[in-house]
């Protein structure tokens, strides 16, 4: 797959590629893509515990890994799939205020699902983005 263009940011996003063989990004033509973002701390990979600060932490990540992969960040992204434990009020409150920042322009389309359980313990949101990126 030559004509695909794989991303894994400094840090974590090449730990994870190297520990578990997954990229952060892939851009296909005129789109990025994202393997889901958690809030873990893009150098460290710690977690807080507090949901808001999780959340808060991985639209920064999203941004983080489309800027990597040569977006512009959130004002290109058209679909986001975000995952939770739990899935409740204070979630949904943290998800909006923050695509009511991040996305103060236009509205992307977004799937919420509650889950059981994520790719590492601590985490309580993962946030799959997918960015058009006109050439």
């Amino acid at each position: 797959m030559a004509h695909l263009q794989y991303f894994s940011y400094k840090g974590i996003g090449e730990r994870n590629r190297k520990l578990f063989k997954y990229s952060q990004a892939v851009r296909v033509g005129d789109r990025i893509e994202c393997a889901g973002q958690g809030g873990w701390d893009p150098i460290t990979g710690n977690f807080d515990e507090d949901i808001n600060k999780q959340i808060d932490q991985a639209f920064k990540n999203v941004q983080l890994n489309l800027i990597d992969a040569g977006g512009k960040g959130w004002e290109q992204v058209y679909r986001i799939v975000s995952y939770h434990i739990p899935l409740d009020d204070v979630a949904l409150n943290a998800m909006v205020r923050n695509l009511k920042q991040w996305c103060p322009n236009h509205e992307p389309i977004w799937t919420v699902l509650g889950v059981s359980q994520l790719g590492e313990k601590p985490m309580k949101v993962e946030i799959d983005a997918f960015a058009h990126v006109p050439n």
